[in-house]
């Protein structure tokens, strides 16, 4: 994940999650431990589409929506992914078995937060290291676990990523049931900013 989606994830952690729409950037520089300079270089073009509102003293997201779906078409979780294998045993199983050092995404986060899903799934995205290696081992067939490189501050926000993040990577995965969770998870982002 490149360093100006941090700045899109912590805006919309604070939008969605926190309903906090006012911000400053030496407020996202300090959190994230990023430069002032790549937080601005990421907010000039949210500022552009009229997604967010420069004043004085830091910025108001006025749309998140155009947030989201900025940031949804930028990212390339295909390229993040480290490892990627089959593991014979159906999802739940997969779940349980996960080290306690990933954070869940996609599918799987889907249902840890929401305690629900709206399809069927057959794959577990999660973000991790390298270590996870040790514990399932390279299998050429068709692959249902996918570890996506995980970033140095995505724990801060829990064992699931944050709502924002779980939408961008939905948006991105090929599988036809990823439709089905991105409506579902629309209309809860959808209530949230009403």
């Amino acid at each position: 994940m490149k360093k100006i989606e941090f700045v899109y994830r912590e805006m919309l952690f604070n939008a969605i999650e926190k309903e906090q729409k006012n911000l400053t950037q030496s407020y996202l520089a300090r959190a994230l431990g990023i430069s002032l300079s790549t937080v601005n270089l990421a907010l000039q073009p949210l500022s552009r589409m009229n997604a967010i509102k420069i004043k004085k003293m830091g910025f108001d997201i006025v749309d998140v929506r155009k947030v989201l779906y900025h940031w949804a078409s930028m990212r390339n979780v295909e390229k993040d992914i480290i490892h990627q294998t089959r593991v014979e045993e159906p999802v739940a199983a997969i779940e349980k078995q996960m080290p306690d050092d990933v954070v869940f995404t996609a599918f799987s986060a889907y249902k840890f937060k929401f305690k629900d899903v709206p399809a069927d799934y057959s794959e577990v995205y999660v973000y991790g290291d390298d270590n996870i290696r040790k514990r399932f081992r390279e299998n050429k067939e068709n692959p249902n676990l996918f570890v996506i490189k995980k970033d140095s501050i995505a724990e801060r926000y829990g064992k699931t990523a944050t709502i924002a993040n779980i939408f961008v990577d939905l948006w991105n995965l090929r599988q036809w049931y990823a439709k089905d969770f991105l409506k579902a998870l629309e209309v809860k982002i959808a209530r949230v900013l009403e």
